[in-house]
């Protein structure tokens, strides 16, 4: 009888197969081997694709007359630092004894691109049978199902074809375009930035990364404040008063003045006070008082992009740490697959979820998160996610959101405290979706003086409901956090906090009753710049690119294609700045571009503007998406990227 052969991604991932397999047999040179089975990994990439020079000695040079280089027959390489685990892996994949090879890498196209490299170079024993072991976590029942469900390695063919197309776009792109403004434009920017040689990154995705952060950079440099005033007049009696503030509406006599910068203020503060002026000693009634109760739903959970976002505002780390954290959870079994785009999860998980809350509830020893999964039991809160908003079969394609396990909590003492914190961050996300909604009754009221009106509203929370767990009372242990955030949560708390008073005063009203004015004052407002981006907030972003295009088909074509991929941005930023385009304050991650970032971006704004497009990089990877959905041929997508590169070599070697 024939053996199996089960190859992983790395060593720490083949041991966790190896138990819920129940191989207890001694680890040999690169690998383990049971009677049944034999268990090895790679170590990340194990191949590579081959530089230009690999294709002829001539190419190491950058030369105008040596590009466009788009090569027929790629070329790939085994990695030096990695040639002994590449030959245990390829004797392992030729041995006769072996009749079914299973694909265990990551469950990602990058995952996958990994293990084909391989499978291409070693050239395994083609008596035995392909199949992909595909899993969302790595506790041992989803290892099991994922070993009992694998699938004939050509279902996912069309993915790796994606993966390859992926690889060589990034390659060819970044190589000739690089060589071609680093030519023409190389000792521009040297003089520039008072170097003696300077060359020229440019990439896919990273360029237009780097556009996006130099635009803001410059909208914020170039942003010029504009002051006006706004009006706000105080009604009620000597203890219970309330401001409301002035807006224009169609029955003003200010209606379409020239005199207003917007609906809610004049550009000069004399015209403000002539107004208020017009107003003393009119009477003010109560024309409207509208109360309702309002409800607001916990958040969907975290994909990759939201917990990057989360854990750059709490604990102010890069993506890549955070994306390191997830990635060591998810090894130690505690939550899910991290690279995902998804922020739901599918009816098959929905209909198990019990056994993650009934494992956390048994497992998790914190005293916080008892708390809460006991507030859960005590108040029967329903845990049948069914028909919400939280499962959604549609809106997942290779992995659901990040949740935890309820399984691998031998590990979780040992993590160094950042790590549980970050846990805690994805377990409190997770219980929140089965509490209730938070409740707030509001109210608003409009006083009107001689059809000009003044709009209060007042909202105070009822009901907590989820916000017990999102936004729990400050702990001595929060300090950190609170102290980082304090001048928001100050401003938020003050109009919280003056909300609560309005709903009590407003309480007390009744539609047509007249109302005295005790005053009337000018408030000082500004334009105010945009935020520059953080390395959490730029993250969204680039999820988000999509939002960014104009033109309204186009962005409705790319739906859901963002910049990059889950997997690849936090790598994206981590280049920018080792390339030193940008700077990254470690204390608060807010991101600027350095002069060499701008001059950059200069020179490809002059030479192929395209490139700084969210339009352009988002319609690539939304092509891509389509050849590993199987909507256009690998052939197609390779016809489109070489016609581009010609067009694009044409324009610019016209323009020298």
């Amino acid at each position: 009888m024939g053996k199996k052969l089960l190859i992983t991604e790395k060593p720490s991932v083949a041991m966790e197969f190896a138990k819920a397999l129940r191989i207890t047999t001694n680890r040999k040179n690169g690998y383990l081997e049971s009677e049944n089975w034999i268990i090895t990994w790679c170590v990340g990439h194990l191949v590579t694709m081959s530089y230009p020079e690999k294709y002829d000695e001539k190419l190491k040079w950058w030369r105008l007359d040596t590009l466009p280089f788009i090569p027929e027959d790629w070329k790939y390489e085994i990695i030096p630092a990695v040639q002994n685990q590449f030959n245990i892996v390829k004797e392992l994949v030729q041995r006769k004894d072996i009749e079914e090879i299973y694909n265990a890498g990551d469950s990602g196209r990058e995952g996958e691109y990994i293990q084909r490299l391989v499978f291409m170079m070693a050239k395994p024993n083609t008596d035995a049978k392909m199949k992909r072991v595909w899993i969302d976590s790595q506790t041992e029942e989803e290892i099991t199902r994922g070993i009992r469900e694998a699938k004939d390695l050509s279902e996912y063919d069309s993915l790796s074809d994606s993966a390859y197309l992926r690889a060589k776009e990034d390659y060819l792109i970044g190589i000739n375009f690089s060589r071609l403004l680093s030519i023409i434009y190389g000792r521009q920017l040297a003089k520039e930035i008072k170097e003696d040689r300077a060359s020229i990154s440019v990439g896919r995705v990273m360029t237009c990364v780097l556009g996006m952060i130099v635009e803001r950079e410059r909208e914020i440099r170039n942003f010029v404040k504009t002051k006006y005033y706004k009006i706000l007049g105080e009604f009620g009696e000597e203890q219970a008063s309330f401001k409301a503030e002035w807006k224009v509406n169609e029955k003003s006599k200010m209606h379409e003045s020239v005199k207003l910068y917007n609906e809610t203020g004049f550009k000069k503060e004399q015209d403000a006070k002539d107004f208020i002026t017009s107003l003393v000693g009119k009477q003010a009634v109560i024309t409207e008082l509208k109360k309702s109760k309002q409800k607001e739903n916990p958040p969907l959970l975290f994909n990759l992009a939201e917990i990057q976002n989360q854990c750059t505002k709490r604990f102010k780390i890069k993506p890549d740490q955070t994306l390191e954290i997830i990635q060591n959870l998810y090894e130690k079994k505690l939550v899910t697959y991290p690279r995902t785009d998804a922020r739901v999860i599918s009816t098959a998980v929905a209909k198990e979820i019990s056994k993650n809350l009934n494992g956390i509830a048994r497992g998790l020893k914190d005293e916080e998160i008892q708390g809460y999964i006991k507030k859960m039991v005590d108040e029967k809160y329903s845990t049948n996610l069914i028909k919400t908003k939280y499962v959604n079969d549609s809106k997942i394609t290779d992995h659901y959101a990040i949740i935890p396990t309820g399984q691998g909590y031998e590990n979780y003492n040992q993590l160094p405290e950042l790590q549980k914190q970050v846990y805690k961050v994805i377990v409190k996300r997770f219980l929140a979706i089965f509490y209730p909604p938070a409740e707030y009754n509001k109210i608003q009221a409009t006083v009107n003086i001689e059809n000009e009106t003044f709009y209060c509203s007042g909202k105070v929370c009822i009901k907590q409901g989820f916000l017990e767990i999102l936004k729990p009372k400050s702990t001595q242990k929060d300090k950190n956090v609170e102290n980082d955030n304090k001048n928001g949560e100050d401003s938020e708390k003050k109009k919280e906090k003056q909300e609560d008073n309005n709903l009590e005063i407003l309480k007390t009203l009744k539609k047509g009753q007249t109302i005295e004015v005790k005053n009337f004052e000018i408030k000082d407002a500004e334009t105010s710049p945009p935020s520059r981006y953080n390395s959490g907030s730029i993250i969204l972003a680039m999820e988000n690119a999509g939002k960014l295009i104009e033109e309204e088909e186009l962005r409705e074509q790319i739906k859901g294609a963002g910049i990059g991929t889950s997997a690849t941005r936090a790598e994206i930023m981590k280049k920018l700045e080792k390339i030193k385009y940008i700077e990254i304050n470690n204390k608060t991650q807010v991101i600027n571009p350095t002069q060499k970032g701008e001059i950059i971006y200069d020179i490809v704004n002059r030479s192929m503007p395209d490139m700084l497009n969210p339009k352009l990089t988002a319609s690539w990877e939304k092509g891509l998406d389509m050849v590993a959905k199987k909507e256009i041929r690998p052939e197609e997508f390779m016809t489109k990227l070489k016609t581009y590169i010609h067009s694009k070599f044409n324009k610019l070697i016209v323009k020298m």
